[in-house]
């Protein structure tokens, strides 16, 4: 299908940017952090995407969540939030962790706009997810959330694209947190998960449904609580803490990809013809 090549393409395009032209994007990394913020910023404003900037202070030094948003075409009112983050952990390019994942977000963007649904979609690329912030109120998810929740903004919401590149076909390529997850899940990494906590159920649910239906890639869902290693490892748990509905999108990081916070994570590694699939099915999925 032309689309899927297109989408192919596109994603490939910006993940090499990312990690090669760029390169390491850690909270130190200030300059290329910029470079990447202004790269997504351009892209959002060449798709015809309305775009600013969410600026905050962390440790003396000043980080940027850059912020596109399509109005719904019959319930602009209702508002769905699409995440990813665009810093890495020091010493790596990020090429899955986590250029994929504002790959997609771009993607999504430039589809949307072609086509919009009914509801409108922030799409936000969110910094500072990686240590030594992770999982605290320094996350650029966090700062966003929580100005939501200042604002009174309605949010059905919020999915987070976290590692969405990397694949494996080999029996026994894919691990769990817990050994009895073999049990109930597949032995090769030939899927995307949706994970969330048990309030997110249902949303991941009908998110999970609609892309079933529009996608030939296989998908997997859990919606378990927080103490399942990996379950919060990204910027939807920021949305939990304000109580909304999240989960994240992911091909499951260490539990799959060896090249996870390495100097290994490359563009080369990843596989993007299944990566175009997702997005084509997940653009399906958020336009009813």
């Amino acid at each position: 299908m032309d689309d899927l090549k297109e989408i192919k393409t596109n994603l490939e395009v910006t993940v090499r940017f990312l990690s090669e032209r760029i390169g390491p994007r850690s909270y130190q990394d200030l300059e290329r952090l910029e470079g990447a913020a202004q790269y997504i910023e351009e892209k959002f404003r060449s798709y015809g995407c309305e775009v600013k900037r969410q600026t905050f202070s962390y440790s003396g030094n000043g980080y940027h969540n850059i912020i596109g948003e399509v109005k719904g075409r019959g319930r602009p009112g209702e508002i769905l939030v699409v995440g990813a983050h665009y810093d890495t952990v020091s010493g790596t390019p990020g090429a899955d962790d986590n250029a994929s994942g504002v790959a997609g977000l771009l993607e999504l963007v430039r589809l949307t706009v072609i086509k919009p649904s009914t509801k409108t979609i922030r799409f936000v690329a969110f910094t500072l997810e990686e240590p030594p912030v992770f999982r605290t109120r320094h996350m650029g998810s966090y700062i966003y959330a929580k100005s939501l929740k200042k604002e009174k903004v309605k949010v059905e919401g919020m999915i987070s694209l976290e590692m969405i590149g990397y694949y494996c076909d080999r029996k026994g390529c894919q691990y769990y947190p817990f050994p009895f997850f073999k049990w109930f899940y597949p032995e090769k990494g030939n899927f995307i998960a949706f994970v969330g906590n048990i309030s997110s159920k249902a949303f991941t649910k009908r998110v999970k449904d609609a892309f079933t239906r529009a996608s030939t890639l296989p998908v997997e869902s859990i919606n378990t609580v927080s103490f399942v290693p990996g379950v919060d490892f990204s910027d939807h748990a920021s949305f939990w803490d304000f109580g909304y509905q999240a989960f994240m999108i992911t091909d499951t990081a260490f539990y799959r990809n060896p090249h996870y916070h390495s100097a290994g994570d490359t563009a080369n590694t990843l596989d993007y013809k299944r990566m175009a699939l997702l997005i084509y099915g997940l653009k399906s999925a958020l336009t009813p």
